[in-house]
């Protein structure tokens, strides 16, 4: 008898790639499924970037490499952070993983202990919690709902702090809801984990350059708290990169010094090549995360429109990332042909069974009244989404 560990046991799959696998299964069957469940950017990798990845397989960097990343791809990084962010950062401060989300497993792991509690916003994406789970720490929710456009308030987080409480994570901007924590908001919540000298924040920065309000703002801007936020960002988002697959920390000393050693013992170095191609995502020209940028706000503001259109949804107007977050509770309890939509996650595989759009459910961010849609595609899927999505939502009674 197979018998998985009880750490294994305690997780839940993502229901972001079983959504996309089971839009997959029905394309296979010659079925025309618009996918909007996967956050990934549609376009492809830019032409320099890919350039400077065959160079370096020409240049044979086809060896192992450093455990925290190459000494350019640091240096690059350090003066991308002083440059955008007015962030002073040392190599020595950097550590280059396989993906922001191995960089913040890193974390999570290197400093959250049994029994240590982990303050994460709701609406989050998928992996927080489970990785919490994994270092067998204790997540502990705080919901903001649409009506806050889904961001908690000082107050809030106040009240969930306890003696346990070791670590905040913040995503801005969001997934999955879009959501960007204005500079004012960001600094109403640093005097707060000001307060209390044993409390880290992680702050999930991926979607930085897929914003729509102008310039990024980071909480580790702050100083009175600079020396317990770790900043977390990477190529994926901001510079079409997802399958490359390169994350970053800038992290105080000791937990980079801590998320080192721990990588150095399960994966080392990551990709050579990748981290190549990186250096020139940061040091090239930067135009083209700019016209990224101009086309998802154009889709975001198609996809508001749209959906705004449809009886029953409530619709915010999201200031970042590719993720809309429409609160459809009033669906909830309806039914056609037999079936109940008894939860989001009911819902999506109605929009997708019978609207062929595949979405995610509420419920596996925390959300259980919402689904997440990724407008991460062309105007004209999205404008054939939302038809089939409005159709199929018409149905219901």
């Amino acid at each position: 008898m197979d018998v998985l560990s009880a750490r294994l046991t305690a997780l839940s799959p993502s229901e972001t790639f079983a959504m996309a696998q089971k839009s997959n299964e029905l394309k296979a069957q010659g079925i025309d499924v618009i996918n909007m469940s996967v956050g990934e950017p549609d376009f492809t990798t830019p032409e320099h970037i890919k350039q400077a990845a065959k160079k370096a397989i020409d240049d044979n960097f086809s060896f192992y490499s450093p455990v925290a990343g190459f000494p350019d791809l640091k240096q690059a990084i350090c003066n991308k952070l002083q440059k955008e962010n007015g962030l002073t950062y040392s190599p020595a401060q950097i550590v280059v993983s396989g993906g922001a989300k191995q960089s913040i497993c890193n974390v999570i792991l290197s400093i959250v202990d049994k029994g240590d509690e982990v303050v994460i916003p709701a609406p989050y994406w998928v992996s927080y919690p489970e990785m919490v789970k994994l270092a067998e720490g204790t997540p502990v929710y705080v919901y903001a709902g649409i009506g806050q456009d889904f961001k908690i308030t000082p107050q809030q987080l106040e009240q969930a702090i306890t003696p346990r409480t070791k670590v905040l994570i913040l995503c801005s901007p969001s997934n999955p809801t879009g959501s960007v924590y204005t500079q004012d908001e960001l600094k109403a919540l640093a005097a707060v984990v000001e307060k209390h000298p044993d409390l880290f924040v992680i702050a999930d920065e991926i979607y930085e350059h897929i914003n729509y309000i102008g310039q990024h703002q980071s909480i580790a801007q702050f100083d009175t708290i600079r020396d317990r936020v770790v900043v977390v960002n990477g190529v994926s988002k901001g510079y079409a990169m997802t399958g490359w697959r390169i994350g970053w920390i800038a992290a105080p000393q000791w937990i980079a010094s801590a998320c080192s050693m721990l990588q150095g013992q399960y994966t080392s170095g990551p990709s050579s090549i990748s981290q190549k191609a990186s250096v020139a995502a940061y040091t090239g020209d930067q135009s083209c995360v700019a016209e990224m940028r101009t086309a998802f706000e154009r889709r975001r503001n198609l996809i508001v429109k749209l959906l705004n259109e449809i009886p029953g949804l409530q619709v915010n107007n999201p200031m970042g990332a590719f993720y809309i977050f429409p609160e459809c509770s009033s669906y909830l309890g309806k039914r056609w042909n037999g079936r109940t939509i008894k939860s989001a996650t009911d819902l999506a595989m109605y929009l997708l069974e019978e609207g062929h759009v595949a979405c995610v459910g509420g419920d596996a961010f925390g959300a259980p009244g919402c689904i997440r849609i990724s407008y991460a595609t062309s105007d004209e899927n999205i404008e054939k989404a939302i038809a089939r999505i409005k159709d199929a939502l018409a149905k219901l009674s």
